[in-house]
């Protein structure tokens, strides 16, 4: 994209924005569900943000150039994240991970948890980032839409491997090689996000579910299916049903996905399209089987015995929410640290624990089954290899295949 021409966005994608904090993963808590890949509340200022590529960023293409750094002098780092992303102490204050880093380290964290959805926090720092000001934060955590976009437009410094011994060596090897940051030069995962298969038991009778062509063709589930409102989720779901891989697909191939779809539309196979409003349906059995989040699958499992989920063997959509430095950052070291530091298996399994999420660091399980046992063996928080292995990644969108690729899909969902 050229950094001076306008990025505007069109109707389509804007009812997009709206339908994910209406009814999307934007709408939803940390703790209880799983939140929205791309964006959240529609400001003014964050629906700008978004279209701002007119403004000249303040670096180029390539990343950040790195910022007088003065860590070494000043043993602090500010970190923003999301609500409900971190581990808190049963006093309901402390925060034992961040805690024991400041012990270990020496460097106190400044933790504000200011992001309530993309578009929002974006709006918030994208003046700075553009006039080349820092953002008076060190540390960010941000869904991988929005990484790309900021990557590109050389919004994130390039992190020091020196510094990341633990992340390097500990990644899981599903979460290495995004195509908006190859090597991982300018980021990492805090959590992965799964979209998986959730059925009722009960409402099909004990069949299992387990691919989109069951959805879309068996009879016996007509009228009680569902599909997300999420255009990555639901297109990235049936691209791998019909053997495409959404990490390469083509305008061809996004095609053959919409009329899929679209013949269970017709055939009124399909009940409706939802956002994280399926769960009661899903619960009562209105719904027999959808396309759903694994943080709701595991909430809604706690309650009702008879909630199911089931990995395609085609594979299933994995998106990221991800740490980055963002230019300007003038503790760029310490951030690092703190970055190599929860990828130390005691310390992912204590957050891993805590939030629910998937885990990024290979390895965890064993720690965690420590802390409870239960949560360790879950595939949703710690994916096996066999289910890590059918993780597939929705390719990043050029502004112009974004707007095409909404426009087509708000039709086929009546949005």
């Amino acid at each position: 994209m050229n950094h001076h021409e306008p990025e505007g966005l069109s109707a389509p994608q804007l009812a997009a924005i709206r339908r994910t904090l209406s009814s999307g993963r934007g709408a939803l808590t940390r703790r209880s569900t799983l939140r929205a890949l791309g964006a959240g509340v529609l400001t003014a200022g964050g629906a700008a943000a978004l279209g701002a590529c007119g403004i000249p960023p303040a670096k180029r293409e390539g990343g950040a150039e790195d910022t007088d750094d003065r860590s070494a002098k000043e043993k602090t780092v500010v970190f923003s994240n999301w609500t409900e992303y971190m581990d808190i102490g049963d006093d309901k204050k402390s925060r034992p991970t961040l805690d024991a880093f400041t012990r270990r380290t020496g460097i106190s964290v400044k933790y504000t948890e200011d992001i309530n959805d993309n578009v929002e926090f974006f709006g918030k720092i994208q003046p700075q980032l553009a006039a080349g000001q820092p953002t008076g934060r060190d540390l960010i955590s941000v869904t991988d839409w929005l990484a790309a976009r900021m990557i590109r437009l050389g919004w994130v410094q390039k992190l020091d491997p020196a510094l990341l011994p633990n992340a390097y060596a500990n990644l899981s090897p599903q979460f290495r090689r995004p195509d908006w940051d190859p090597g991982r030069a300018h980021s990492y995962p805090w959590t992965g996000i799964s979209t998986v298969i959730a059925y009722n038991n009960k409402a099909t009778g004990g069949k299992k579910v387990d691919s989109v062509s069951q959805l879309l063709d068996d009879p016996a589930l007509k009228g009680r299916v569902g599909f997300l409102t999420e255009m990555r989720d639901t297109i990235g779901m049936t691209l791998l049903d019909l053997g495409k891989k959404p990490g390469s697909f083509t305008d061809a191939d996004f095609d053959e996905a919409v009329g899929r779809l679209q013949k269970g539309v017709d055939r009124k196979q399909i009940r409706r399209f939802h956002g994280n409003d399926y769960t009661a349906d899903l619960s009562k059995g209105d719904l027999a089987a959808c396309v759903a989040w694994a943080g709701d699958v595991i909430q809604l499992q706690a309650d009702n015995p008879d909630i199911r989920f089931s990995i395609p063997a085609a594979g299933y959509i994995t998106s990221t929410d991800n740490l980055l430095v963002p230019a300007g950052a003038t503790h760029r070291a310490n951030a690092t640290r703190l970055i190599d530091y929860y990828y130390e298996r005691p310390v992912a399994a204590r957050l891993a624990a805590y939030i629910n999420y998937v885990c990024p660091v290979e390895g965890v399980g064993e720690e965690l089954a420590k802390i409870d046992p239960a949560l360790a063996a879950n595939t949703l928080i710690v994916p096996d290899k066999a289910m890590a292995a059918k993780s597939q990644a929705f390719r990043s969108l050029s502004s112009e295949e974004e707007k095409a690729y909404e426009e087509k899909f708000a039709k086929l969902i009546g949005a």
